[in-house]
């Protein structure tokens, strides 16, 4: 990524850029910590019946720039657009999550998959209405789903906490696995490409379930993938790709080099003074406070805060969470931890 706008902190990071205040956003931070988002979610129903509406889903992602300023804006949307996009119906069970269907548990399901590229038209309108309300100095961020993690999600039909399901059936049938994985990967390119072509200027691939995974498997449904959609990304768009590949540990190093991100985000298990080291020296580092610490508040908030920015003071660093802000944060909680980073 190369001639970055000089206001966008953000994206001057994420060319490599080390800032003397680091940019912030932080992961779900349009979503149910917030009293208007509340109140538009009940107004609207439910949660695919706002990321289905593009003015609602427009108003979502913006509430939080409002109250935060922050210095980034994530599309409201959600990774799991493109396995219905694919075939697989889609929908959200109150108090347990999201559901799909057919269950993709043989290769005869996952061959019987009919795509229906037009489900995300809705998606892009949102993007398109975000970008043309954003302040001029805060980027916006598109995103997507790996494969591998939503893989998990279509071989299951549902979350799981060891993604046992796909790791069984990524055993006995690679195969199967495989072509499942490349449908999904070609989806994700075009869905990405066309988030940038309608206004989103970055992207992060989320990889929440890459940590159940042996460094074998690790290499073959995290690290190749990734790669793929990223060398195809680039020759369609030129924007950075973030990569969040959640419990990795100790992979992260080999995550960095063989991937192509040009960043990565980072989650609350991992050591920042580790991750300094191990990392390359010049790739920019997204993370990687602790969602509960925020929660906490407080002076353990503060010495949170500081230790994150002590230990990427010498690389560009996107100031963030360690996964998502959860529902129950204070608003004061994300007011003291923006003032400390910002050093106000």
């Amino acid at each position: 990524m190369t001639g970055s706008p000089p206001n966008k902190s953000l994206l001057r990071t994420l060319a490599g850029e080390r800032q003397s205040v680091p940019p912030i956003w932080l992961m779900r931070q349009a979503g149910r910590y917030l009293p208007e988002y509340r109140a538009l979610r009940a107004e609207k129903g439910g949660f695919l019946d706002l990321v289905n509406d593009p003015p609602a889903a427009t108003e979502v992602t913006l509430q939080p720039l409002r109250r935060f300023a922050f210095d980034g804006a994530i599309l409201f949307s959600d990774i799991l657009m493109v396995p219905n996009a694919l075939g697989q119906r889609l929908w959200f069970e109150a108090g347990e999550g999201p559901r799909l269907a057919p269950e993709l548990r043989t290769r005869a399901a996952i061959d019987a998959l009919e795509a229906d590229s037009a489900i995300l038209d809705p998606i892009y309108a949102t993007v398109r209405g975000v970008a043309a309300s954003l302040p001029p100095t805060t980027t916006f961020l598109g995103f997507a789903g790996s494969p591998w993690t939503v893989a998990t999600y279509m071989i299951a039909g549902k979350g799981s906490r060891e993604q046992a399901e796909a790791r069984r059936l990524a055993y006995a049938d690679p195969a199967a696995v495989q072509t499942l994985i490349d449908r999904i990967a070609d989806m994700t390119v075009d869905y990405l490409a066309g988030q940038v072509a309608a206004g989103v200027e970055a992207v992060q691939l989320f990889d929440s379930w890459s940590g159940s995974l042996a460094p074998v498997e690790f290499e073959r449904w995290v690290v190749a993938p990734t790669a793929r959609i990223v060398e195809r990304l680039r020759a369609r768009v030129n924007v950075p790709v973030i990569g969040f590949p959640k419990g990795a540990g100790g992979k992260l190093a080999a995550y960095a080099r063989e991937t192509g991100v040009d960043a990565i985000g980072l989650d609350e298990t991992v050591d920042p003074v580790w991750a300094d080291r191990e990392l390359p020296a010049t790739m920019p580092v997204q993370g990687n406070l602790d969602p509960l610490l925020l929660i906490a508040g407080g002076e353990a908030l503060d010495r949170g805060v500081d230790r994150v920015l002590a230990a990427f003071a010498d690389r560009p660093h996107i100031f963030n969470l360690g996964h998502g802000i959860q529902q129950d944060t204070p608003i004061a909680h994300v007011e003291r931890l923006v003032a400390r980073v910002r050093g106000r």
